[in-house]
């Protein structure tokens, strides 16, 4: 038990510390607090896409599981197949990029009536998605300090759990008050226009 605490305590002062570090960069800590953003949103999606298309949409138990498999191996391709963009003109670019093409389609779905539009839509979200996640951790990788490195990935990891309830809590408060699932989806937006806000403010290449 003394062994738990004693760990404990010097777990929260690396934590307490590696936060006051960030927060005296302003380029690494806009970036995390855009990162969060955008993760609760991706988290969110994950978590209530399966079940916004068999509400909306009729799914059956194995169309959601085909969904989600669809969603990532979709994610994969398009991590895959923005590599070299992300080589090319920047990990800042292609996260924007991907995060633009996030919420034209997932607008798309939150206002098609069609099932082949909400497929089409919905394989186009998990294409996107995947860079979203791969050029976010080229981004830390290359601009936190090298001695820094592994406690501000730790903290990137951190940050997109710490506030995962926040996308889940809020879908299911606009759902129950609207009784739509289309409102209370829409709020996923509200995460991914908020990080790319963010991340639009932070430099694209390091600065010295």
């Amino acid at each position: 038990m003394l062994f738990r605490s004693t760990a404990l305590r010097i777990g929260l002062a690396t934590l307490a510390r590696t936060l006051r570090e960030a927060r005296a960069q302003p380029e690494l800590w806009r970036f995390l607090l855009a990162n969060m953003l955008y993760i609760d949103g991706l988290t969110t999606l994950f978590a209530f896409g399966g079940i916004y298309a068999a509400g909306t949409f009729g799914f059956s138990f194995a169309e959601v599981i085909q969904f989600g498999i669809a969603l990532n191996v979709t994610a994969a391709i398009g991590a895959v197949a923005f590599g070299w963009i992300d080589d090319r003109v920047g990990p800042k670019t292609t996260i924007a990029a991907g995060l633009i093409g996030l919420i034209l389609c997932s607008a798309v779905v939150l206002v098609s009536e069609s099932k082949v539009v909400f497929w089409i839509a919905a394989l186009l979200i998990g294409f996107f998605l995947g860079p979203v996640q791969a050029s976010s951790r080229t981004w830390m990788a290359r601009h936190a300090p090298e001695e820094k490195r592994a406690e501000l990935f730790g903290l990137m990891a951190l940050s997109g759990k710490a506030t995962a309830f926040l996308g889940p809590l809020l879908l299911a408060e606009v759902t129950r008050a609207t009784g739509s699932q289309r409102w209370g989806m829409a709020t996923i937006l509200l995460f991914f226009v908020g990080g790319l806000a963010l991340l639009l403010s932070v430099p694209a290449k390091r600065q010295s």
